[in-house]
């Protein structure tokens, strides 16, 4: 490969990188052809972009990137493939469900929400893990609920007070 291949590769992965707030490094060494289109497929329906490159070029992508990512660099050795996202946790739903009868793909490290996570094992913690919009969903429901609970309480509030008046208004009668 030419040094202005490489380049462009670089660049593009640190475009991605850039782009997307969270991505994953897995392991699909060993799948066979059927089950890597079939993850393919599953990646591309999810809006999950899956790429396979070479250790020591993502390695230069990540130097070059904005964030810090050396806590990525011990994973990269063997066949790796990065799932990039604009949801933390679909590219781990996505493995999970992927798995049921298999033992690829494998997690070699995630970069969500900021923070790395690293290890296999970590797969369900990733998968608990809400978006932004979704917390800020929980946030707001949650602030909802006690207004919602005045309210309720003014108005079945208003409804003994209506009915103490007219029981007083009858008896004045």
């Amino acid at each position: 490969m030419k040094r202005e291949e490489k380049d462009a590769i670089i660049e593009n992965i640190v475009e991605q990188i850039n782009v997307n707030n969270h991505f994953y490094l897995t392991d699909i060494g060993g799948l066979n052809a059927e089950d890597t289109s079939n993850l393919r497929r599953e990646c591309f329906k999810n809006d999950i972009k899956l790429v396979v490159v070479k250790n020591t070029l993502l390695q230069k992508a990540f130097e070059k990137s904005e964030g810090k990512y050396d806590e990525l660099f011990d994973v990269l050795k063997g066949p790796t493939s990065v799932m990039f996202t604009e949801q933390g946790n679909a590219p781990a739903k996505l493995i999970k469900e992927f798995r049921k009868g298999k033992d690829k793909p494998v997690i070699k490290a995630a970069y969500v929400e900021e923070t790395v996570y690293v290890g296999d094992d970590l797969l369900e913690t990733l998968v608990k893990i809400k978006s932004r919009n979704e917390l800020l969903g929980d946030i707001v429901l949650l602030l909802q609920s006690p207004a919602k609970n005045v309210i309720s309480a003014l108005k079945s509030g208003g409804n003994i007070l209506h009915g103490v008046l007219e029981t007083l208004a009858k008896k004045e009668n």
